[in-house]
């Protein structure tokens, strides 16, 4: 009989946003932050900007935020590989994932093709300028990917109070008014609750295929 020794290690999550303005920032900043209160390792990752210099000086919040999140680190390929769970986030473009975060989805062909995405555990969170917005048919086009990759959806849900202030069950959302409505309580507490979800979740799925004792005779 050969026992295997449960393992100990932390969940490795690995947080890849966009924000234009801030406040797609502030809920991924919010859910690192729980993430690893929470026990876990935590990469917080920005993509890279693929507007015009030009235009995002011509708007000053969107200049504004380009400047004080310079510091945060663009997201790689082993960003993803590293991790045990990936949470996307995304402003909502006309319905649809913003195309930065898509192009940065689109280089991960390569650990899609080595089997390298498969069993994570993945979930999103999405800011919209008005009420719905789109925010709904963004998770779910982003969620798209994630069964492509063979990865494991851990979506909120119904499932603590926080949610039925929230009202998104697909993932944190959060309506920014045009830039009138910051990220609120009602937003942080569904970002933490998030967070402490994915964690949780990907805790007992990390333990379950890598350190369950396992007997064999």
């Amino acid at each position: 009989m050969t026992e295997i020794a449960v393992t100990t290690a932390p969940v490795r999550l690995t947080v890849v946003y966009y924000s234009s303005t801030g406040y797609s920032a502030e809920i991924a900043k919010e859910i690192s932050e729980a993430a690893e209160k929470a026990g876990a390792e935590v990469r917080l990752r920005k993509v890279a900007e693929l507007a015009p210099e030009a235009a995002v000086a011509a708007n000053g919040a969107w200049a504004a935020h380009a400047a004080v999140s310079a510091h945060i680190p663009v997201a790689t390929r082993d960003d993803v590989d590293w991790a045990d769970a990936v949470v996307f986030g995304t402003p909502t473009r006309f319905g649809n994932v913003s195309s930065q975060l898509k192009q940065f989805i689109d280089t991960l062909g390569g650990l899609w093709a080595q089997g390298k995405l498969t069993d994570k555990v993945y979930s999103g969170f999405v800011t919209s300028a008005t009420a719905h917005g789109g925010q709904e048919s963004t998770l779910l086009a982003l969620y798209h990917s994630i069964h492509h990759f063979g990865g494991l959806i851990v979506s909120p849900g119904f499932t603590d109070p926080v949610k039925f202030a929230d009202g998104n069950p697909y993932g944190t959302s959060h309506v920014d008014a045009h830039g009138t409505n910051p990220v609120g309580e009602q937003t942080r507490n569904a970002a933490r609750h998030q967070a402490e979800r994915v964690v949780r979740i990907a805790g007992a799925l990390k333990d379950g295929l890598i350190g369950r004792p396992v007997r064999t005779t």
